[in-house]
């Protein structure tokens, strides 16, 4: 392969890697561990983006420069090529944009599955019920990209809606661009979601504000990424019970496993036997303390990255459902349409794209605007 020229010399030691890699995944004992295949793979598709964006630049570099070489000696069908060089360097330039673009460092967990929970917050049983709508509307959004879901943890409400819940969603398989990853597009969610609409409850026909709190986590598929001792547990056994404290079952096979150094705190009652509420516990804890080991790192770099509210306020919003105007505003991007029926159906592609491209920019310009350097 031709060495890396120009402004793009950081190239070369990532396509060493993606070489490294390459051969990794080629070895059967490297997917004996399946936690290690992953990893691997997630890297490797990373770095496919830009081993393939490198190879574009270097063809429509080496066209451009072989047509301008030939143009100069004036060589039989030069005039020809005087007439395509615009066009070749323009696509050469185009070519290099993208190169850039890809080598702009991105989250190193957009690959990732992501454990997604949904909060009532202010509002009672109304902000239970739009609570129960985002859920509905992540599932569908979910089930439209090809993902699969699963719902850990649920406490309903007396009207149907949900007063906390827990879903997994994940992708089939590590996707071939990191892009696509479940929390690449999940991540920009962690907020508060606020409502206007007449609720159910309402006789007058008052358009009510309530909101809804969404935290999303990337999970954590290698148990070893997360060193937990088992000394800084608290695990508490209880019955399991519904709204209202209608008892589920009659035996103790509820858990709450509570970090004694950080105080997060999970329960899980959904399954039928105790072993297996321990372990969705235990896995969502994973993620919950993953997602506070990042922040720490982050502080601690002074890096600026994208925080999630963890109270459910709505002061504290980052986007508006307006029933009366069938209208969704996004208030960190300025997105703003009248789709709102759509969006709840789950068509909420342009809305996460809002957030990735101003995200993108955000990350253009934090290394290096437009001086084309990686």
């Amino acid at each position: 392969m031709t060495d890396a020229t120009g402004p793009f010399e950081a190239v070369e030691p990532l396509l060493v890697e993606h070489a490294e890699i390459e051969r990794g995944l080629a070895d059967p004992s490297v997917h004996a561990d399946a936690s290690r295949a992953r990893r691997l793979g997630r890297r490797y598709a990373e770095l496919n983006q830009v081993v393939g964006a490198y190879r574009a630049w270097r063809a429509a570099a080496d066209d451009a420069a072989a047509a301008a070489e030939l143009v100069e000696l004036g060589d039989e069908g030069a005039d020809d090529l005087a007439a395509e060089l615009p066009a070749l360097r323009e696509a050469e330039e185009a070519a290099s944009e993208r190169l850039r673009r890809v080598l702009v460092p991105r989250d190193p967990d957009d690959a990732r599955d992501v454990i997604l929970e949904v909060k009532a917050g202010e509002g009672g049983e109304e902000s239970a019920l739009f609570a129960g709508d985002l859920l509905r509307m992540y599932l569908r959004f979910a089930e439209r990209r090809g993902w699969k879901t699963e719902v850990l943890e649920a406490t309903p409400s007396d009207l149907g809606g949900y007063k906390d819940v827990q879903v997994a969603v994940k992708s089939k398989g590590v996707p071939s661009d990191p892009a696509d990853g479940v929390w690449a597009s999940l991540k920009y969610e962690g907020g508060v979601h606020r409502v206007q609409r007449v609720p159910v409850t309402e006789s007058q026909g008052r358009i009510h504000t309530s909101a809804a709190g969404v935290l999303v986590f990337p999970e954590v598929d290698d148990p070893g990424e997360v060193e937990i001792d088992p000394n800084d547990l608290r695990i508490d056994v209880f019955r399991s019970s519904g709204p209202g404290g209608q008892s589920v079952n009659t035996t103790d096979s509820a858990v709450r496993i509570t970090h004694l150094p950080t105080g997060i705190v999970v329960s899980m009652q959904n399954e039928k036997s105790q072993l297996q509420n321990r372990e969705q516990a235990m896995r969502v804890l994973r993620a919950r303390l993953l997602a506070a080991q990042q922040e720490a790192a982050a502080a601690a770099a002074a890096d600026i990255r994208r925080s999630q509210v963890r109270t459910v306020d709505r002061s504290e919003r980052i986007r508006t459902y307006n029933f009366p105007e069938n209208r969704i505003a996004d208030h960190r991007t300025g997105y703003k349409a009248y789709n709102l029926d759509h969006v709840l159906d789950g068509d909420l592609d342009p809305v996460v794209r809002s957030a990735i491209d101003a995200d993108e920019a955000a990350r253009l310009a934090a290394a290096g605007g437009g001086d084309g350097r990686a």
